[in-house]
Protein backbone atom coordinates (compact mmCIF):
# COMPACT_ATOMS: atom_id res chain seq x y z
CA UNK A 1 0.00 0.00 0.00
CA UNK A 2 1.40 3.21 -0.75
CA UNK A 3 -0.03 7.00 0.43
CA UNK A 4 0.16 9.90 -2.18
CA UNK A 5 -1.49 12.69 -0.08
CA UNK A 6 -4.48 12.17 1.33
CA UNK A 7 -4.98 8.69 -0.75
CA UNK A 8 -4.19 5.13 -0.43
CA UNK A 9 -3.42 3.19 -3.54
CA UNK A 10 -3.61 -0.58 -2.86
CA UNK A 11 -1.19 -2.31 -4.97
CA UNK A 12 -1.45 -6.10 -6.25
CA UNK A 13 2.00 -7.97 -6.08
CA UNK A 14 1.81 -10.49 -8.75
CA UNK A 15 4.75 -12.53 -10.40
CA UNK A 16 6.76 -10.34 -12.37
CA UNK A 17 5.54 -7.52 -10.95
CA UNK A 18 7.38 -4.96 -8.98
CA UNK A 19 6.63 -1.52 -7.21
CA UNK A 20 8.19 1.68 -9.05
CA UNK A 21 10.42 2.85 -6.26
CA UNK A 22 12.15 -0.59 -5.82
CA UNK A 23 15.36 -1.89 -7.80
CA UNK A 24 15.05 -4.50 -10.28
CA UNK A 25 17.80 -6.51 -12.16
CA UNK A 26 15.95 -5.49 -15.68
CA UNK A 27 13.58 -2.13 -16.40
CA UNK A 28 10.87 -1.35 -13.62
CA UNK A 29 7.99 -3.62 -14.41
CA UNK A 30 4.33 -2.71 -14.40
CA UNK A 31 2.30 -2.73 -11.28
CA UNK A 32 -1.35 -3.35 -11.00
CA UNK A 33 -3.44 -0.39 -9.27
CA UNK A 34 -6.23 -2.42 -7.34
CA UNK A 35 -8.27 0.71 -5.32
CA UNK A 36 -7.67 4.21 -4.66
CA UNK A 37 -9.37 5.60 -1.95
CA UNK A 38 -9.83 9.03 0.32
CA UNK A 39 -7.89 8.40 3.76
CA UNK A 40 -8.64 11.67 5.45
CA UNK A 41 -9.48 10.77 9.08
CA UNK A 42 -13.17 11.23 10.18
CA UNK A 43 -12.37 12.18 13.76
CA UNK A 44 -8.99 12.35 15.90
CA UNK A 45 -8.21 9.84 18.10
CA UNK A 46 -6.06 11.92 20.97
CA UNK A 47 -3.83 9.71 23.09
CA UNK A 48 -3.48 6.45 21.92
CA UNK A 49 -2.75 3.54 24.54
CA UNK A 50 -2.26 0.12 23.96
CA UNK A 51 -3.04 -2.98 26.50
CA UNK A 52 -0.97 -5.55 27.38
CA UNK A 53 -2.88 -8.52 25.81
CA UNK A 54 -3.39 -6.42 22.43
CA UNK A 55 0.36 -5.21 22.44
CA UNK A 56 1.32 -8.76 22.64
CA UNK A 57 -1.37 -9.92 20.04
CA UNK A 58 -0.48 -7.21 17.22
CA UNK A 59 3.52 -8.50 18.09
CA UNK A 60 2.69 -12.15 17.48
CA UNK A 61 0.93 -11.73 14.32
CA UNK A 62 3.12 -9.28 13.03
CA UNK A 63 0.61 -6.09 12.42
CA UNK A 64 1.24 -2.43 12.74
CA UNK A 65 -1.55 -1.04 15.35
CA UNK A 66 -1.54 2.57 12.67
CA UNK A 67 -3.10 0.20 10.13
CA UNK A 68 -5.80 -0.74 12.43
CA UNK A 69 -6.05 2.83 13.56
CA UNK A 70 -6.36 4.48 10.32
CA UNK A 71 -9.19 1.87 9.44
CA UNK A 72 -11.39 3.10 12.92
CA UNK A 73 -10.50 6.86 11.78
CA UNK A 74 -11.63 6.24 8.15
CA UNK A 75 -15.25 4.76 9.43
CA UNK A 76 -14.03 1.09 8.86
CA UNK A 77 -15.51 -0.17 12.11
CA UNK A 78 -13.88 -3.91 11.17
CA UNK A 79 -15.84 -6.92 12.25
CA UNK A 80 -19.17 -4.85 13.52
CA UNK A 81 -22.75 -6.00 13.19
CA UNK A 82 -25.00 -3.27 11.02
CA UNK A 83 -26.01 -1.65 14.05
CA UNK A 84 -23.00 -0.46 15.60
CA UNK A 85 -21.61 0.36 12.19
CA UNK A 86 -24.89 2.76 11.80
CA UNK A 87 -23.91 4.00 15.69
CA UNK A 88 -20.20 4.76 14.82
CA UNK A 89 -21.78 6.42 11.73
CA UNK A 90 -24.15 8.37 13.98
CA UNK A 91 -21.17 8.83 16.82
CA UNK A 92 -18.41 10.51 14.57
CA UNK A 93 -21.29 13.53 13.97
CA UNK A 94 -22.58 13.46 17.36
CA UNK A 95 -19.34 13.26 18.82
CA UNK A 96 -20.02 10.20 20.61
CA UNK A 97 -18.05 7.37 22.13
CA UNK A 98 -16.68 5.16 18.31
CA UNK A 99 -15.75 1.32 18.11
CA UNK A 100 -14.13 -0.94 16.42
CA UNK A 101 -13.74 -4.45 16.21
CA UNK A 102 -11.34 -6.65 14.04
CA UNK A 103 -10.82 -10.74 13.52
CA UNK A 104 -7.26 -11.39 13.39
CA UNK A 105 -5.22 -14.39 13.10
CA UNK A 106 -5.73 -18.11 13.41
CA UNK A 107 -7.30 -18.90 16.06
CA UNK A 108 -9.32 -16.04 15.38
CA UNK A 109 -8.96 -13.36 17.70
CA UNK A 110 -11.04 -10.04 18.29
CA UNK A 111 -9.25 -6.82 19.24
CA UNK A 112 -11.33 -3.07 19.96
CA UNK A 113 -10.19 -0.20 19.57
CA UNK A 114 -12.59 2.70 21.36
CA UNK A 115 -12.32 6.19 21.04
CA UNK A 116 -13.82 8.10 23.96
CA UNK A 117 -16.42 10.47 23.15
CA UNK A 118 -14.49 13.90 23.02
CA UNK A 119 -11.56 11.99 21.23
CA UNK A 120 -9.05 12.65 24.08
CA UNK A 121 -8.27 9.09 24.27
CA UNK A 122 -8.45 5.31 22.05
CA UNK A 123 -7.36 2.53 23.43
CA UNK A 124 -6.44 -0.79 21.87
CA UNK A 125 -7.23 -3.98 23.69
CA UNK A 126 -8.80 -7.49 23.96
CA UNK A 127 -12.70 -7.66 24.87
CA UNK A 128 -11.46 -9.89 27.89
CA UNK A 129 -9.38 -6.22 28.76
CA UNK A 130 -12.48 -4.15 29.21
Amino acid sequence: MLVFDHFVVNLIHLWGFTMPDQPSSSENRPFLIIAVTHSSPLFGVGQVIVTAGALDLLDRLGINASTLLARHQQGDGGDIDREDAATNTWAVQADERLQSAYILGKPHERLWIITERDRSVTTLLLPEEY
